[in-house]
Order: C-alpha cells, then sequence, then structure tokens
C-alpha cells in the first residue's frame, strides 16, 4: 500500500513502520487529501518540464507552478498546526521583494524539474499525513498569522487547517485541468 492507501473499511495506512491503522474522522482527512492531492498531480502526467512551465490561459499559472505553490502552502500550514503563527510570515510587513518570491512559487523556475518538485510535493504529503495520524487533538487552536486577509485575534483548529489545505488543493486542481486541457486537450476531470 502506498502512504495513506485506503483499505477499504474506512481505515487507512499510514504506511509508515510499525504504525497502527488510522481510523475515524483522521481516515477521512487523510483519504480527503489523497483524493484532492491525486487529482493534482494526475494533472502533470506524461507532461515534459516544458510543458510542465508553460503558461496555456490568460493567468500567470503554470501545472508546476500549482503543484510547488499547493506544496508550499500545506508545508506552510502543517508547520503553523504544529509551531502556531511563528511558522509564517507576518503578511502585513512584507516587502515588494517578499511578495516577488512568493510569485515564483507559481512558476516553474529555470533548474526546477516536474519530477522534483512532485517528489517534494510527495514528501510535504508524508509528513502532513503523519501529523494527522499523529497529532493528540485535531481541536487544538493557534492564533492566526498577521494579514490584511485574517480577522485580528481570530484562530484556526488544526481541524479548520486541514480544511482549507483540502480547499486550497481542490481549487487549485480544478485551475490545473483548465491548464491542461488547454495545454494539449487532456482532461483529468470530467
Amino acid at each position: 500500500m502506498t502512504t495513506n492507501e485506503t483499505t477499504g473499511s474506512g481505515t487507512t495506512s499510514s504506511g509508515l513502520p510499525g504504525a497502527a491503522a488510522v481510523t475515524g474522522e483522521r481516515a477521512e482527512w487523510l483519504e480527503l487529501l489523497a483524493k484532492h492531492r491525486q487529482s493534482l498531480r494526475f494533472t502533470t502526467r506524461d507532461l515534459t518540464d516544458e510543458q510542465a512551465g508553460s503558461r496555456t490561459t490568460a493567468s500567470e499559472l503554470c501545472l508546476g507552478g500549482l503543484i510547488k505553490h499547493v506544496s508550499d502552502v500545506e508545508h506552510g500550514w502543517a508547520d503553523f498546526i504544529v509551531n502556531g503563527p511563528s511558522a509564517m510570515p507576518d503578511f502585513t510587513a512584507m516587502t515588494e521583494a517578499d511578495w516577488t518570491r512568493r510569485a515564483d512559487g507559481f512558476r516553474l523556475l529555470p533548474g526546477e524539474t516536474l519530477a522534483g518538485v512532485l517528489a517534494g510535493y510527495a514528501e510535504v504529503a508524508r509528513r502532513t499525513d503523519e501529523l494527522v495520524a499523529t497529532l493528540p487533538d485535531l481541536a487544538v487552536t493557534r492564533p492566526l498569522p498577521k494579514a490584511p486577509w485574517f480577522e485580528p485575534g481570530a484562530q484556526w483548529s488544526a481541524r479548520r487547517v486541514l480544511m482549507h489545505i483540502v480547499a486550497e488543493t481542490a481549487q487549485h486542481a480544478g485551475h490545473a485541468d483548465i491548464i491542461r486541457e488547454t495545454l494539449d486537450g487532456a482532461k483529468s476531470m470530467g
């Protein structure tokens, strides 16, 4: 079985040596994460690095960049679950150079490969899945980082963060499907 593959009985094998099956709500989170990650990854099947870095719509987005972005987002929010707002930047204090670096997270840059970003994404997913399986309490809350889009003083639970990761992944899987269909006519959904 691969990491967090469903066993068919509502339990999930974590893929870690000696790990017990994950059941209940945690198994559901792992199944949902795996489903949307696979939808996103599937849009990159059989592509070259050049194709994965191509912009095919009016958007700045490309398939390799979407994988990088979703990986970065998931990594950052998993760190937030563990370490709180110190794991995230103070978005209100970011400079133009900081925003430019963040924009590079949506591109496949020179020297980056599709295989490399997919491998990085798999490692991020493994780490998040381990966190879902082992976190003592999914209700643990953390104050959100400073950002113009968050209400001051708001807090999110680990469960709410997982909802955000799933939503982000699903949203970008849809973007990726449009980009892929525009690239070469291949469809991932529908």
